[in-house]
């Protein structure tokens, strides 16, 4: 079995990084306006991008067949729509740091899932890199005191942790479904037609929210905030992201979402003017050496 090539691990390395930017980004939108028509706005910036790219990479979007038709519409159900209602929900009642820390389980929530809906074997060091990168995920987002996020998970369960639950659920089921709703179709098609079933469910909900919008909170920030995480949030990301679940299956994929809190972290640092800790360099070389641990191929 052939290696995968170094371009698709960088791809999921930039993933990552522009997902981390999502945190902000959408900090500062769920803040301002009604979270519907903000993910709305995100996937109609998406979704004029991404017909783009099929054009002019590909000649156009190539008709669907009805198994086609099915998976399309529940990646963009689970992996748009669902998910962003409730990231932005979770962002909105909860620090970036903390949602950040949730999406350090979709790697193991989808092994699991895996393992138990289709009988994929994860072998010791596999098991071990994903503990790896999770324990590396977490000394970066609580900088280095780890006891304090037992307990403080332990003693209290509210709304948003809840939405970042239900955001962490969705993209595992999004996940899993992109490897069988790539059969036929390329990344860039999979994920246009995946934006538009989800941006056309997010526009149903978005009339209902028109109003409550107020035209005012429209402010450049906001607005490149929604440009950023529909161009590079979303195709961009979207597409990369497919590019390494088709090239190394879903749970290995999954695992580079270990260093989004690792970039949103520092990307805040940067942006925010926060200090650059000890446990945030030690952090995030655990979380390279968990993914690089999981994605390791074992010798013939």
């Amino acid at each position: 079995m052939s290696k995968a090539p170094l371009s698709v691990y960088l791809k999921l390395v930039c993933v990552a990084l522009f997902w981390g930017g999502t945190f902000i980004a959408g900090r500062i939108v769920s803040t301002e306006i009604p979270h519907m028509i903000a993910a709305a706005g995100r996937f109609l910036v998406a979704c004029v991008f991404l017909l783009l790219l099929a054009w002019r990479v590909e000649g156009g979007l190539p008709k669907l067949t009805r198994q086609q038709k099915h998976a399309t519409f529940g990646l963009g159900a689970t992996g748009i729509f669902l998910y962003n209602i409730c990231f932005l929900a979770a962002l909105e009642r909860m620090p970036a740091g903390r949602s950040a820390l949730f999406v350090s389980l979709s790697p193991i929530v989808t092994a699991l899932a895996m393992a138990i809906l289709f009988r994929e074997r994860l072998g010791f060091l596999k098991w071990l890199g994903i503990a790896i990168a999770f324990v590396g995920a977490a000394v970066v987002i609580t900088r280095g005191d780890l006891l304090s996020v037992a307990h403080d998970i332990s003693s209290a369960m509210g709304a948003g942790e809840l939405f970042m639950l239900g955001a962490v659920a969705s993209w595992t089921a999004y996940t899993i479904l992109g490897k069988h709703a790539l059969k036929g179709l390329s990344a860039i098609a999979a994920t246009t037609y995946a934006s538009l079933w989800g941006l056309l469910l997010l526009c149903m909900g978005a009339v209902n929210q028109l109003p409550l919008l107020d035209t005012a909170k429209l402010t450049w920030q906001v607005l490149s905030a929604i440009a950023f995480l529909g161009v590079f949030g979303t195709v961009i990301g979207f597409v990369w992201y497919y590019e390494g679940v088709k090239a190394i299956g879903p749970a290995r994929t999954a695992v580079f979402n270990n260093l989004v809190p690792v970039f949103g972290v520092s990307l805040s640092a940067l942006l925010l003017n926060e200090a650059i800790l000890i446990s945030m360099v030690l952090g995030g070389l655990l979380v390279i050496a968990g993914v690089s641990l999981t994605n390791r191929t074992p010798p013939e």
